[in-house]
């Protein structure tokens, strides 16, 4: 996929998106534009979303063959399926006739049809049935399938790619992975399904909220979220070649977490060490995975942006295996939701005005505490694919400018 150079982005725009990637002491944060020009956010979508790495769901919402679920990204509609084999596949929910979807929500099928004509596919996306058909002149029905996309799993979390090409996920996520890990991610139970919810926000509005300790004692101020404060951040340096990065903050006492008693009501995921349970754990997988992690729960945040203003978000909750059977989980459950609510609807509000205030024109390309290196974590994973797409599409510009000189 490829675009033309939009006449309000040029070489100055992108080269200063390095002063985003100096030390956290030195670095500016992103333009404005970038969080609401509708032509950089379709420059974004090829420089980002059509070719790294997005996370759609858990394994755990596919768990028998048949099993699917539905969702959207960069206005694309997606179906992610269990075949018969025991395999995860991804989809195109378009039926290739006449472009109706053929599959919303959640449930388990034998196949997908399509309901406008019945266009029956497999579980595969391979074309099985066409009614009446069979006047089309050198229509091969088995030429016919759903686009599929690669997948790869990584601690049971499912992510796609629209490049074909793309290398592998895993590999790059390897400091990440070692951080987390005594959480055992892939093997935690989670409640579902997800809550989603539509956003008056940029992408990276939520995405940067969701990884800034620096805010925590100043918008979260009292007995709720004091006991994480944000004197106690840091900052692991992620490679240049990693795909995520992290952001750790010590707390008051072990085992925290959100609920008026300040300390775990549910069980605490088994395998943590004494270092993991004296702190909070918050990993990145940009462009679209949050997770949240305390000692007895992990929220986890999938991002999907539908316009350059405006996001969707899955939110789902993972717990220690067998916690759900524990006397008065649910009871448990809502004391953790209740606080967890009351502060979620805290960073809600603000970002809801911090996109106001991007579009003013007195917003500027302001300077980070040290509290914020994720933030810079964050810019250095943005600002070189930023600036390789636009490498790449001035090459491409300039090269068909070159083709129409020779052919005139």
């Amino acid at each position: 996929m490829g675009l033309s150079p939009a006449p309000n982005l040029d070489d100055a725009f992108f080269d200063g998106l390095s002063r985003s990637m100096r030390d956290v002491d030195a670095a500016e944060t992103l333009p404005p534009a970038c969080y609401t020009d509708a032509a950089f956010y379709d420059f974004e979508k090829e420089a980002l979303f059509n070719h790294e790495w997005l996370c759609v769901g858990r394994v755990d919402w596919v768990k028998e063959a048949g099993d699917y679920f539905t969702t959207t990204i960069i206005g694309e509609p997606i179906i992610v399926t269990r075949n018969r084999s025991n395999e995860i596949k991804a989809m195109s929910a378009v039926c290739q006739h006449r472009a109706m979807l053929v599959a919303e929500g959640r449930g388990n099928t034998r196949g997908f049809v399509c309901p406008y004509h019945h266009w029956v596919y497999s579980l595969n996306g391979d074309l099985v049935n066409a009614p009446a058909m069979e006047r089309a002149c050198d229509f091969d029905k088995k030429a016919v399938k759903l686009p599929t996309f690669k997948v790869e799993v990584w601690l049971g979390f499912i992510f796609i790619n629209f490049d074909a090409d793309a290398p592998p996920l895993a590999p790059r996520l390897t400091a990440v992975e070692a951080a987390v890990a005594n959480y055992d991610l892939a093997n935690a139970e989670g409640l579902t399904p997800p809550m989603t919810g539509t956003f008056a926000w940029n992408w990276k509005v939520m995405f940067e909220n969701n990884n800034d300790g620096y805010h925590a004692n100043k918008l979260h101020r009292g007995p709720l979220h004091d006991f994480i404060p944000s004197e106690l951040c840091s900052f692991p340096e992620a490679g240049a070649d990693d795909a995520g990065f992290l952001r750790f903050n010590g707390t008051t006492h072990p085992d925290v977490s959100f609920n008026p008693t300040q300390k775990a009501v549910l069980p605490v995921f088994p395998k943590l060490t004494e270092q993991d349970r004296n702190r909070a754990t918050f990993a990145n997988i940009p462009p679209t995975l949050s997770l949240v992690m305390t000692s007895d729960m992990v929220i986890y945040l999938i991002l999907r942006p539908t316009g350059p203003e405006t996001m969707e978000q899955d939110t789902g909750l993972l717990v220690a295996p067998g916690a759900t059977e524990v006397n008065g989980f649910e009871e448990r459950l809502e004391m953790i939701m209740t606080s967890a609510g009351k502060i979620i609807a805290q960073d809600m509000h603000v970002d809801e005005l911090v996109q106001v205030g991007l579009r003013s024109r007195f917003a500027v390309r302001g300077r980070y505490s040290w509290q914020e290196g994720a933030q810079v974590q964050f810019n250095r994973w943005l600002t070189p694919r930023y600036q390789k797409a636009w490498a790449k599409m001035k090459e491409g510009a300039a090269a068909k400018a070159s083709k129409a000189e020779v052919a005139a």
